[in-house]
C-alpha cells in the first residue's frame, strides 16, 4: 500500500513545502541545492522554484508546469525540471520525485559507487535496487535522458555521478522514505568503515527474517480509551517526531512503546511512516491482544516479553540511529566509557546476533534491564528501555552521542576510556 502523508488531501504545493522543510532541516540539502516535484492527476507538475531559499519556502513559492507546458507561479521552475519531466514520462507509476545533495550520497557519487542497502534489514525493501546515471550537465536534456534510462530499467532510486541522488515514489511520502533510507544506508556504511569493516546481510538472511517477523496477535473484542491511555498515545507521537527530527529514527523504521497498566501497553504500528504518526495510529495491546483493525510493530512480541520480565521498565524504544548502527553493522564493540554520563546511564552495551529480537526472544529480554538499558542487534537496531519515555529517549541520545564521539575520534587518535578505578568512583558517587 502506498505511504500516505498525514493529510491525504494535502495540495501538492503543501506536500512539497512540508517535505523540503524536513530535508533541509535534517541537513540533507543546501539552501540552493536539491528539488522536489509532484505530478497531479491532470498531468501538472508541481516543483520547487529555482534560486529560492530551501530553508524558508512557502506554498506560494511552489511552481506549476501544466500539462500543456504553460507555467504558473511567481518564480522560475527548478533548473532540473527536465529530468523530473523525463521520469514522469517514462514511469507513469511514479508520482513524486526528490533530488538532493546529501553529503553521504554525494560521497558515493564522487567515488563512483552505490550504497549497499543490505547493510540494514529493511532497506532493500524500501529502496529497491539502486541505479547509476553517468554525469551530464545539470539541467540539460541529456541528463534527463540518462536518468530516464535508469528509471526505465525499473530503478526508483539512482546515484547521479558527481552530483547526488534522485528517487521517485508512488507519492511524496513514499519517495521521502526511499530517499531517507538510502541516505541512512550511505551514512551507516561510511561511519562503519571508520571503525571496522561493514557486514552486509544476504538476500536469504533478509527473506528468512521476513518469514519469522509476523503479527500473530488476536484482536480485542472491545476497546476502551481512558484518559491515561490517550495521554500516552500523544506522548508516543511526540517522542517519535522528536526522534525523527534529531536523526534518531526515520520514516521506514522505528518502534516506541509505553506501558499503560499492568502488562498492557501502547505501541507504534507497522507500515505507518514515522514522520507522519498520529495518536489514532498507535496500537493498544491489552491482555495479549491487539486493537482491532490495526497491525502493531512486528517487534511487539519482544516489547510484551520485556514488560513481563521487567516490571520496572515502562517504556521501550527500538530504532536505527546512524552512529550506533556503525557498530551494529561491523560487530565492533562499543565502549561507552567515553564520558561519565555515558557510563552512568548505559554501563556497557552488549551486541546480539541478527534476528535476536524476533518473537520476544529471551536473548534480548535476559540481556537488557533498567541497570543495563541498551543492547545492539547486529544489522538491525538498538533497543533501549527506561522508566518514562523521555528518560528512555535520553538514554538513546546518550548512546548515539557516545557512538558518534568514538567514530569522530577514530581519525585523530585512539580512544582512551575511563578506567576501572574511575568507573568504581562513579559507581560509589552516583549509583549507590
Amino acid at each position: 500500500m502506498p505511504a500516505i502523508l498525514d493529510t491525504a488531501l494535502m495540495h501538492p504545493r503543501d506536500q512539497i513545502t512540508l517535505v523540503i522543510s524536513r530535508v533541509y532541516g535534517m541537513g540533507l540539502t543546501t539552501t540552493s541545492g536539491g528539488n522536489i516535484s509532484v505530478i497531479d492527476d491532470e498531468g501538472n507538475i508541481w516543483i520547487t522554484p529555482s534560486g529560492i531559499d530551501k530553508g524558508s519556502l512557502r506554498p506560494e513559492d511552489i511552481m506549476c508546469v501544466k500539462a500543456d507546458g504553460s507555467i504558473s507561479g511567481k518564480h522560475k521552475p527548478s533548473s532540473e525540471f527536465p529530468f523530473h519531466r523525463a521520469i514522469y514520462k517514462i514511469r507513469p507509476d511514479i508520482k513524486a520525485v526528490i533530488h538532493a545533495h546529501s553529503p553521504a550520497l554525494v560521497s558515493f557519487s564522487i567515488v563512483r559507487d552505490i550504497p549497499n542497502t543490505n547493510i540494514i534489514y529493511q532497506a532493500k525493501k524500501v529502496c529497491g535496487e539502486i541505479g547509476y546515471a553517468p554525469y551530464e550537465l545539470p539541467g540539460s536534456e541529456a541528463l534527463g535522458a540518462k536518468i530516464a534510462i535508469e528509471f526505465e530499467k525499473g530503478f526508483s532510486a539512482i546515484i547521479m555521478e558527481n552530483h547526488g541522488t534522485v528517487v521517485g515514489g508512488s507519492d511524496l511520502s513514499d519517495a521521502f522514505q526511499r530517499f531517507e533510507t538510502l541516505e541512512f544506508c550511505a551514512r551507516t556504511q561510511i561511519y562503519g568503515s571508520q571503525v571496522g569493516k561493514p557486514h552486509f546481510l544476504s538476500d536469504e538472511e533478509i527473506a528468512e527474517h521476513d518469514e519469522l517477523m509476523q503479527d500473530d496477535f488476536e484482536e480485542l473484542e472491545t476497546v476502551n480509551y481512558p484518559s491515561l491511555e490517550r495521554e500516552k498515545r500523544f506522548e508516543i507521537c511526540k517522542i517519535v517526531k522528536r526522534a525523527c527530527q534529531h536523526g534518531l529514527m526515520k520514516s521506514s523504521y522505528g518502534t516506541v512503546s509505553a506501558r499503560w497498566q499492568g502488562n498492557d501497553f501502547l505501541i507504534t504500528p507497522n507500515g505507518v511512516p514515522r514522520w507522519d504518526l498520529k495518536p489514532d495510529d498507535v496500537v493498544q495491546i491489552k491482555d495479549g491482544k491487539k486493537e482491532p483493525g490495526k497491525v502493531p510493530s512486528l517487534t511487539a512480541r519482544l516489547h510484551q516479553e520485556i514488560y513481563k520480565k521487567h516490571p520496572n521498565v515502562n517504556s521501550i524504544i527500538l530504532t536505527q540511529s546512524p552512529y550506533l548502527m556503525a557498530f551494529a553493522t561491523t560487530g565492533v564493540d562499543i565502549n561507552v566509557r567515553t564520558i561519565p554520563e555515558s557510563w552512568i546511564f548505559l554501563k556497557d552495551m552488549m551486541q546480539l546476533r541478527f534476528g535476536a529480537q524476533i518473537n520476544g526472544s529471551e536473548e534480548v529480554v535476559n540481556n537488557i534491564s533498567r541497570e543495563k538499558p541498551a543492547v545492539l542487534i547486529k544489522n538491525e537496531c538498538v533497543v533501549v528501555v527506561g522508566d518514562k519515555l523521555l528518560q528512555t529517549f535520553d538514554y538513546l541520545e546518550v548512546a548515539e552521542f557516545s557512538a558518534k564521539s568514538i567514530v569522530m575520534s577514530s581519525s585523530i587518535g585512539t580512544m582512551v576510556p575511563i578506567n576501572d578505578e574511575q568507573t568504581e568512583e562513579l559507581r560509589k558517587a552516583f549509583l549507590q
